[in-house]
Parts: structure tokens; sequence; C-alpha cells
């Protein structure tokens, strides 16, 4: 059975991960979370604290990050390890969150994530979520998806989702750091958050998770169906 590429990209807290492993749990892809990759090099510069605004030093460290995503057999999920350890709990502490935009812009990180991304893919039969996969990570993707959904809504969702771990976090924490990251990912000089031209755009201000994920399989089903009669 031929199998594709999904790349799915959108803006924070759209729910890109929740569609990207539902999405690839039922056509049995490989799901890879871009973001936590990122996630996971920015908790690693942390730990070992290294200024943010010194790339030499953060190019250097690159040689000591290893990242891999292993199903974890209590959820059935793949889950990121940073050198040996999974990090899937620290990588979504609000101190990574307020970060990772920054250290995401860094040409020397992206293009050690990028790399990692690319070979990843190769066999194709992957879902993937970030912020650049349609339009610098796999450009020739089947499938293209950019998600959004209202700022309002948006910031339900995170609120509701750190609230569980941070319950002393406000409403305006949540607006500011996503209003944050909206603008650095929009506006960094290298490969900015963007719809790609040949993207399909999924809205879900007003869907559930089920009708978004009908939604997603059907456009596979599309891609598919085309790609048999190309391929002949």
């Amino acid at each position: 059975m031929k199998q594709i590429i999904v790349a799915i990209d959108g803006w924070s807290s759209c729910g890109k991960s929740t569609l990207a492993r539902q999405l690839a749990q039922s056509l049995g892809y490989v799901y890879i979370d871009s973001g936590a990759m990122y996630r996971a090099v920015t908790l690693f510069l942390q730990r070992h604290h290294i200024d943010l605004n010194d790339e030499e030093k953060i190019r250097a460290s690159l040689d000591q990050i290893h990242l891999s995503f292993l199903i974890n057999p209590a959820t059935q999920q793949a889950e990121i390890h940073l050198n040996g350890e999974n990090v899937e709990t620290d990588i979504r502490e609000l101190s990574v969150a307020n970060q990772v935009s920054q250290v995401s812009t860094l040409s020397t990180v992206r293009n050690f994530a990028v790399a990692q991304q690319q070979k990843m893919g190769a066999q194709k039969g992957i879902v993937m979520d970030g912020r650049d996969i349609g339009t610098t990570v796999f450009p020739l993707a089947e499938l293209k998806i950019f998600m959004t959904a209202s700022m309002e809504v948006r910031i339900e969702r995170r609120y509701l989702e750190m609230k569980i771990k941070h319950p002393a976090i406000s409403v305006e924490e949540v607006r500011h750091n996503l209003s944050e990251r909206d603008r650095i990912d929009s506006t960094r000089a290298i490969s900015p958050l963007t719809q790609a031209q040949d993207a399909i755009l999924l809205d879900n201000t007003l869907l559930n998770m089920q009708e978004q994920l009908n939604w997603a399989l059907e456009r596979v089903r599309e891609k598919l169906t085309l790609k048999d009669l190309v391929d002949g």
C-alpha cells in the first residue's frame, strides 16, 4: 500500500500534535513531533546553563544532543528522549515554552533539527507537525495542512492544559506567552511560520477532536486516490 508524508503546520495551541497523533494512529503511520525536538534542545541548553544569545556555544553543544522518539508501553505513544532520558513531561514546562521560540530561530538549531526530521521521513508513512514542515522540511509532502483557531479558543485550550501542572497560572500569562510565540514564529528570519501555497487550511475553532480527525482522514483518502491515479 502506497504511503505519503502528511505535514501539519500552524499556530501554537491549535491542536496540531493532537491531530497528528490521532491521524498517525488511524493510518498506521509514524508520528513525529518536531516541536518536541526544539523543546528538548531548549531543555538541554537550560540544564547546562548555556546562554541563548551565545550561538557559538549552542553550535558546539549540539554534538552532545541525541534525540529519539520511543514508544511508551503504557500509552502506546511516541515520546521524545534526550540522550536516553524520557523528557516528554519536562519539555512541557512553562520555562521551556517561554524560550523555545527564541531557540528555534537560531540557524544552527534549525539545521540540526531539519536534517534529523528529513532523515526520519525518508521512507514516508509519517505525520509530522510543526511550523515549517510543509514549507522547509518537506516542501514536496503530498498532503499539507495548516491549522488555525481563534486566539480566545487557543488561550482557553492552553490555559486548561497548563493549569493542571501550574494551578496558579493566570489567563493573562498564557495570553502573553501565546502572543509572544506568535510574534517570534511569524517574524523570524529563518523558516518563519507561514501557510504553504498548496496547504489546506483547517480552522478548528468550532470543531471537536473527532470532527477534525474525520476531516483530515478524508483529505488523506483524496491524496492517496490521486497518488494511485498518477502512479498508475
